[in-house]
């Protein structure tokens, strides 16, 4: 049954088709579904509400058939039988020949996850370690291609694209890098846990990518690694340069203090994204309305 929320947005009843370990603590599960076809999206920072079962449930339970009245029955429901709601990025989806998509992938960070699971991980880290071909999960996502849930928007005649991101952010940044055209030049800082975590990212542009790894440091700090690095570098002459940085809360507000307060930046030309806040679970950010 598919589910009118708030247009262009809708539910989707999935399932896992594959998984792929990426890197040490990235693992892509591709999802599939006949509701996939209704599924639109331009990429790049697209973001989706992904709800997942508890172990021992079949399918993630969200009362859908409630219609608009679905997400305060949800939040009513008891905490061990209401799915598991986190927010995540599309990283890529395919289309058959008429346009209408067959699978999508999103890209999964391991928080704490060792082999099957780990004591530190959290609910969704648990459930993408185990995940299997078959298991359904509910996807609250985009029927148009150009939505107000896709973030990254360079104004007409942007000519420096500036990224920053941590490991939660990096599948987004990968979208993103592959959608700019050449004639765009990009300087990207990207940090992850472990030296394994590097990627040989595809982009068209001119981009000169740094990557800081935080092997033997645990956590992100709450200064970004790349900031003493942003603060040296000399950037590229522009006109017109556009920010976009994502990822934990503290460190994301550092950097936007940085371009804005210190390098006078136009604030309008910044976008920044808190995909999660230390110490806070996100259902610790709803209740607090953040």
């Amino acid at each position: 049954m598919t589910t009118a929320v708030a247009s262009p947005f809708r539910f989707f009843d999935l399932q896992v088709l594959r998984t792929r370990r990426l890197t040490p603590s990235l693992l892509r599960v591709t999802f599939g579904g006949p509701e996939l076809r209704a599924f639109r999206s331009q990429g790049l920072d697209q973001s989706l509400s992904l709800f997942l079962p508890h172990p021992g449930q079949e399918q993630p339970v969200v009362p859908v058939e409630l219609g608009d009245g679905w997400w305060q029955a949800w939040r009513e429901l008891p905490d061990d039988v209401r799915a598991v709601m986190r927010s995540y990025t599309l990283r890529g989806l395919r289309t058959d020949a008429v346009g209408r998509t067959t699978e999508i992938d999103i890209d999964f960070v391991l928080h704490g996850v060792e082999g099957e699971g780990g004591s530190a991980a959290g609910p969704a880290s648990r459930w993408a370690a185990r995940a299997a071909a078959g298991d359904r999960v509910l996807l609250l996502g985009p029927a148009v291609a150009d939505n107000r849930a896709i973030r990254f928007r360079p104004p007409e005649g942007t000519d420096l694209i500036l990224l920053w991101a941590d490991e939660t952010a990096l599948p987004a940044t990968a979208a993103v890098l592959e959608a700019l055209p050449a004639g765009t030049a990009v300087r990207a800082w990207l940090e992850v846990p472990h030296s394994g975590d590097v990627q040989d990212l595809t982009t068209a542009a001119p981009a000169e990518i740094t990557w800081f790894v935080r092997d033997g440091y645990g956590a992100p700090p709450d200064v970004p690694m790349a900031l003493d690095s942003i603060r040296g570098d000399q950037l590229p002459p522009a006109a017109r340069p556009y920010v976009w940085i994502a990822g934990e809360s503290s460190g994301v507000k550092a950097l936007r203090r940085h371009f804005v307060g210190e390098r006078g930046f136009d604030r309008q030309c910044v976008t920044f994204v808190g995909y999660w806040r230390r110490g806070l679970s996100e259902e610790q950010l709803r209740e607090r309305g953040e």
